[in-house]
């Protein structure tokens, strides 16, 4: 069965719930994926001994590439069937995974990441393209994207428990072949379950958008980490204005075609450009607290990493749990009013960080979490919906590809320049003691994570005054940075009261 464009609402079947749990899948295990590497790299680049640059490529080629090619990706499902490009993507990230496990070099596994961004990139916006299609009813779509989005709080929580328990026992290939086993339920029964669907009039391909969409989002993405991180330089600034005038040419050869790859009219519709806005600046502000409390719990306060994913767990419960609740408050209420509501809490558990900055202790940290995650599963619920339910199926592709792309360039906006808040804040109030060589005093002086791995090496009396110095300089970040954040996140909620106004 071919979706088209117009789907007369009924009432979900059983068959329709089992394709949504297959469709949980891919969900699932990107938002592994977005968290467990970060645990194996330690591992890793022990292994290989990686320089700093490829350590740093090993984590962002993946997502360089699957930001650049989500709008392309979304455009080409609409057109060759979105259920036919999920299972293209499942299966060359499945295969690709199984080939990471084993990768050779650093190197070779910088490739692979690459190719899984390539896959990846297939896989999302499918999934949320075919949820529009296969829900045609306005109640159960909104639940069954609650579980959808509740799926990314999962993974997200999930990733350390998971990535722990295998570096544990196992290689770190490990954390790779976590691939297999939930992507080979999709590619069986898939086919069986998942109706196809693309847009019944798409037009031709268009490689120049294409290739327009790719050259405006690589660089502009690698400008945002690389100047974050190294700060501005000729190349940073290059590549930040390729990637600007190729957004802008993309733009322009959009709004010029008659059928466009990426139809540029959604955007004209203030609930959905408001929803994406507000999608892209929660993420950042949450991204950016996840950076902060991963390093926290285990730099500062001595957790292993299992122990530190376990922390995070109350909040992924509620989280999941508040999103699947709206979908009843959404009867009684409106979308604007759920999705501020929302935000707000996502705000107030910046504030609540701010409050305890003193005495940040897990305790804490679990009640702040779980008042951010709260609002997360309000807000991301009911504007995912409004994204995808704001246009017409046949451009449920592109709606969810842009949707996709907001999120994941706030999960790139949000550790870069957060996390360059927090390195900037712990360089700057950071004292290294006497003692040290010249080789330990820069990395001590470098980042927490220097700081712990020094006062391995060095006498007790030395370590515990350096420890004591480094924790108090990477804390010194928490003010301002919960102070953005919280900003934010309000000018989102800003953004859909001013924009649901004029509907």
């Amino acid at each position: 069965m071919t979706t088209g464009s117009l789907a007369t609402p009924t009432i979900p079947t059983r068959r329709a719930w089992v394709a949504l749990a297959v469709l949980a899948l891919p969900v699932l295990l990107i938002a592994i994926d977005n968290t467990v590497l970060a645990f194996a790299l330690p591992v890793i680049a022990e292994d290989f001994r990686p320089s700093a640059s490829t350590q740093l490529w090993i984590v962002d080629v993946y997502s360089l590439v699957l930001a650049a090619l989500l709008v392309a990706m979304g455009s080409l499902g609409d057109r060759i069937g979105r259920r036919r490009l999920l299972m293209i993507g499942g299966t060359g990230f499945m295969v690709v995974s199984a080939a990471a496990a084993f990768a050779p070099s650093a190197e070779m596994l910088v490739l692979a990441r690459a190719v899984l961004g390539f896959f990846g990139a297939m896989l999302m916006p499918s999934t949320l393209s075919l949820i529009r299609n296969i829900f045609t009813d306005a109640s159960a779509r909104r639940l069954a994207i609650a579980i959808w989005a509740s799926c990314f709080t999962a993974g997200s929580t999930l990733g350390p428990i998971v990535g722990g328990a295998l570096l544990q026992h196992f290689h770190w290939g490990a954390v790779f072949l976590i691939a297999v086993p939930v992507l080979l339920p999709l590619l069986i029964l898939g086919p069986k379950l998942i109706p196809e669907s693309r847009d019944p009039n798409p037009g031709p391909m268009d490689p120049v958008s294409v290739v327009l969409s790719f050259v405006a989002m690589l660089p502009l993405v690698w400008a945002i980490k690389t100047g974050a991180h190294d700060g501005l330089s000729i190349l940073v600034l290059a590549a930040a204005a390729v990637g600007l005038a190729a957004g802008a040419l993309f733009v322009r050869r959009q709004n010029r075609r008659d059928i466009p790859m990426l139809d540029m009219a959604l955007f004209r519709s203030a609930p959905f450009t408001s929803s994406v806005l507000a999608n892209f600046l929660s993420i950042v502000g949450l991204i950016g607290f996840i950076f902060f409390v991963s390093q926290h719990l285990q730099l500062v306060l001595g957790l292993s990493p299992l122990e530190a994913g376990l922390v995070t767990l109350p909040g992924a419960v509620v989280s999941m749990i508040a999103g699947i609740s709206v979908v009843k408050a959404a009867k009684r209420f409106s979308a604007q009013a759920l999705m501020v509501t929302g935000l707000v809490f996502v705000a107030a558990g910046f504030i609540m960080i701010l409050l305890f900055r003193h005495d940040l202790s897990v305790a804490a940290i679990i009640v702040s979490f779980v008042v951010l995650e709260f609002g997360v599963g309000v807000s991301q619920t009911i504007s995912n919906d409004t994204i995808v339910a704001s246009v017409p199926p046949a451009k449920a592709g592109a709606a969810s590809a842009v949707s996709e792309t907001a999120y994941e360039l706030g999960a790139v906006v949000g550790a870069a320049t957060l996390g360059t808040i927090f390195t900037a804040f712990y360089r700057a109030n950071v004292e290294v003691p006497a003692g040290l060589t010249p080789s330990q005093a820069g990395d001590a002086a470098e980042s927490i994570a220097g700081a712990t791995a020094v006062a391995r090496e060095v006498p007790a009396p030395i370590a515990d005054k350096l420890l004591e110095s480094a924790h108090t300089a990477f804390d010194s970040g928490i003010a301002p940075t919960a102070i953005i954040a919280a900003t934010l996140v309000l000018a989102a909620a800003m953004i859909v009261i001013v924009a649901f106004r004029r509907v």
